[in-house]
């Protein structure tokens, strides 16, 4: 299998400490190979010895049983994230404000119709099948487009790397570990 890029939520932020060694670790004991990390904000680089989903649950619920607290794991192919790159809709006035968002999975359009309604200031953002397209203004942090807002207004999970992180990640899965 390809190397896979996995995406855990909100970690190493905010007291859910996950050190990269251990996440590292962890996907050995479920027979990944070829495995990295890339900075310690849970970017997993690896070839899961199964199906991505499969892998990607009992990841989740391995952290959730050794570090005690919960965290969606989302993982995508590099394919995937270069073509949500490459389909990234707003004008990139600098990397590290411009954002993919990956979901858990693909929002209702009911959902989609009801969030894309909502304004954030000068933050703009569009769902493009199971990613969240965001170009925030001032920056991330100081953003009322939060994840608590994303996952209630989407009914989905995510999380968020600026486009100089997915590159990165990109050219990362091209490499051998």
């Amino acid at each position: 299998m390809p190397r896979r890029v996995v995406l855990i939520r909100a970690v190493n932020v905010g007291g859910a400490k996950l050190p990269m060694a251990d996440l590292r670790a962890m996907a050995a004991e479920f027979g990944a190979t070829n495995i990295s990390t890339y900075i310690a904000s849970g970017n997993l680089l690896c070839e899961p010895s199964g199906a991505a989903t499969t892998f990607d649950h009992a990841l989740e619920k391995a952290i959730t049983e050794r570090f005690g607290y919960s965290r969606e794991v989302i993982s995508r192919s590099r394919d995937e994230l270069a073509t949500a790159l490459e389909a990234h809709p707003f004008p990139i006035q600098d990397p590290k404000f411009s954002y993919v968002y990956c979901l858990t999975g693909t929002p209702s359009a009911e959902k989609v119709a009801a969030f894309a309604d909502r304004q954030f200031g000068s933050d703009e953002f569009t769902v493009i099948g199971n990613d969240l397209h965001i170009r925030y203004d001032e920056g991330a942090g100081v953003s009322k487009l939060t994840a608590p807002v994303i996952a209630k207004g989407l009914g989905v999970q995510g999380t968020g790397r600026n486009l100089k992180t997915v590159q990165k990640l990109i050219d990362l899965a091209d490499q051998d570990a």
